[in-house]
């Protein structure tokens, strides 16, 4: 018994050195591609188009690209338009979907299960069908190089209804006819109930939607073509052919570093949540 118990031991630490050699061997490949935009984003254009053999380190780092990120071209612009992009647009989705989730979770309406299935049915139609109609629609009101356009037809998202309606129903339905009897308002059981208990999704749908708007690329790329109005998704394909040029590879990954950082950063710090809120949300009982 005792030197099965050894084998064991011996067998399951061999498998864990393998899973994380294994897990090692993934991050590099994975984080390889950040490592390279971020040496190329400090070299010097000269050092950079010198080099015939691309070096994997710089022995002479220099910020002179991020400078030229923000003066040479309208970087800054691009920030600030995707930052008022993303918190509109987020505080939009977030109402929509606390509201619309809690109806179909705890009010009760004729059609809501129908309601409901043709909510989620919505899911099935590809995107590029409703992209076409929410450009003919949005064309058609005038809403073209607008931040209305830009903004509207990314206020409601079904998955995040049914994510935060799973966590809701998930609430025993005796908090619920208590605080009735209590003479507690739906709006009040709401904000004073629902929302503080089911905060950790409400945080990943909030983190989930500052990303997707903060990396969306087709839509902002239909509905303008005035550079006062682009995201840094666009922005980054403006300066490339417009701004800094094709050659010059150092600037413009030091524009793009500049916008993946808060991303980055963002991430990082919310994980824990993230994670949290995704698994709570596919979580019943």
């Amino acid at each position: 018994m005792k030197k099965r118990t050894i084998q064991n031991t011996s067998g399951g630490k061999l498998l864990k050195i393998g899973c994380y050699v294994l897990l090692s061997i993934w991050a590099i490949f994975v984080l390889f591609p950040f490592y390279w935009m971020i040496l190329s984003s400090v070299k010097s254009y000269g050092t950079y188009n010198s080099e015939y053999i691309p070096a994997f380190f710089t022995l002479a780092p220099t910020l002179q690209n991020y400078v030229d990120a923000f003066t040479s071209v309208t970087l800054d612009i691009y920030l600030t338009n995707t930052l008022f992009f993303a918190v509109v647009t987020t505080a939009l989705m977030l109402a929509v979907t606390v509201f619309a989730a809690f109806a179909f979770a705890r009010l009760d309406f004729p059609g809501k299960k129908i309601g409901f299935t043709i909510l989620l049915s919505l899911m099935m139609i590809p995107n590029e069908l409703v992209i076409i109609t929410n450009f003919q629609t949005a064309t058609a009101l005038g809403l073209r190089n607008t931040f209305t356009g830009l903004i509207l037809p990314s206020v409601t998202s079904v998955f995040y209804i049914y994510l935060l309606k799973e966590n809701f129903e998930q609430i025993p339905d005796e908090l619920y006819r208590a605080a009735k009897v209590d003479g507690t308002s739906d709006m009040k059981y709401l904000f004073k109930v629902m929302i503080p208990i089911c905060k950790p999704t409400i945080i990943t749908i909030t983190i989930l939607k500052v990303i997707e708007c903060w990396n969306s690329y087709v839509w902002p790329r239909l509905i303008t073509d005035n550079s006062k109005f682009f995201l840094v998704s666009n922005g980054i394909q403006e300066i490339r052919e417009n701004g800094f040029g094709r050659e010059n590879i150092p600037a413009m990954m030091a524009a793009v570093v500049t916008i993946s950082v808060p991303l980055i950063l963002l991430f990082l710090i919310f994980r824990k949540k993230i994670m949290a809120g995704v698994s709570r949300g596919g979580t019943k009982g």
